[in-house]
């Protein structure tokens, strides 16, 4: 990140009204515009962990952020450059229920509006920009997704200075920091399932996580260095698995393993395999890989797929 330029986060909230999709937009109280939930980003924090705070703070819902819909750059009065990264976040009937949003000093309405009312209501070309980027998904009949999120293990101790089994080798100081720096931003996408190859620093990457979202690592050898260079992995099944529940989980793998995982997704979901799967799968320690799919249709394709690392 550029030192000189303002970084913020948002999502395009959307919800099934009436049967048509309606997403949500915001009336501002000191600006008096029409704008996407969005804010600043706050020291210490990554862009997809302000994008679900901001959205509680300004409209009170609590929300899973969905696909990636691109960035938005503009520049400010006092000349410094803005620049805004969103996703789409579908709004369950839970969320609405639960809302805490109360007229305040900031945002003095919220509104629930279809996707070609947005267009005329925004204040600001930019935002239009990112409704425009939502309307093609849906078009093309992507709303519902969940995610797989291929994570490669913290920073470990090195072979040469560990004399147990290399399944054994524990997370170095920084190693435990990254699986704690990793908490934040991959809970904004709210996985409901932990998968871990049974190694030591596999599962001890994990259980941060684990403690804070209450979810039980299920460990197994499908994704696990040493049966991989064994032979013995499978990592077909244990993927197929995955994109038939439909549900998004977190896959923490090794290095050699990874480029399989995401080969694996590729082919269970009929992706053509391209340099941007090699990409994603090229993660160093404490890093992860966040692989959009579609809820309704796997096998339409890999939708989209991002790349986060610990800052540390």
């Amino acid at each position: 990140m550029s030192d000189l330029a303002i970084y913020a986060a948002g999502a395009v909230c959307w919800r099934l009204i009436d049967g048509k999709i309606h997403v949500l937009l915001i009336h501002r109280t000191v600006y008096g515009d029409v704008t996407i939930p969005k804010g600043k980003v706050d020291p210490g924090e990554t862009l997809p962990q302000t994008a679900v705070r901001e959205i509680g703070e300004e409209t009170g819902l609590a929300v899973a952020l969905g696909v990636p819909l691109g960035i938005s750059a503009y520049s400010l009065l006092n000349g410094r450059e803005k620049i805004v990264h969103y996703w789409a976040a579908e709004i369950t009937p839970a969320a609405i229920q639960h809302s805490t949003f109360v007229p305040n000093g900031e945002v003095a309405a919220i509104e629930w509006v279809t996707i070609k009312k947005a267009r005329t209501y925004l204040s600001y070309t930019p935002d239009v920009e990112i409704i425009d980027a939502f309307a093609k998904l849906v078009d093309t009949g992507v709303t519902r997704t969940f995610a797989l999120i291929a994570l490669r293990h913290g920073k470990t101790v090195q072979p040469g200075n560990w004399d147990g089994p290399d399944c054994s080798r524990p997370l170095t100081e920084r190693g435990v920091k990254q699986a704690a720096a990793i908490v934040p931003t991959i809970t904004a996408w709210q996985p409901l399932r932990i998968v871990s190859s049974t190694a030591t620093r596999c599962v001890t990457t994990v259980a941060p996580l684990a403690a804070a979202t209450g979810i039980q690592i299920k460990r197994t050898e499908r994704y696990s260095q040493d049966a991989f260079e064994q032979g013995l992995a499978d990592v077909r099944s244990g993927i197929g698995k995955r994109v038939r529940s439909r549900k998004t989980a977190v896959i923490c793998s090794h290095g050699p393993v990874l480029p399989e995982i995401l080969h694996e997704i590729a082919l269970a979901t009929g992706t053509t395999h391209g340099a941007y799967i090699s990409d994603a799968a090229a993660l160093e320690t404490g890093s992860f890989s966040v692989v959009h799919l579609s809820a309704d249709n796997p096998s339409a394709g890999i939708v989209a797929i991002e790349t986060h690392s610990p800052a540390l």
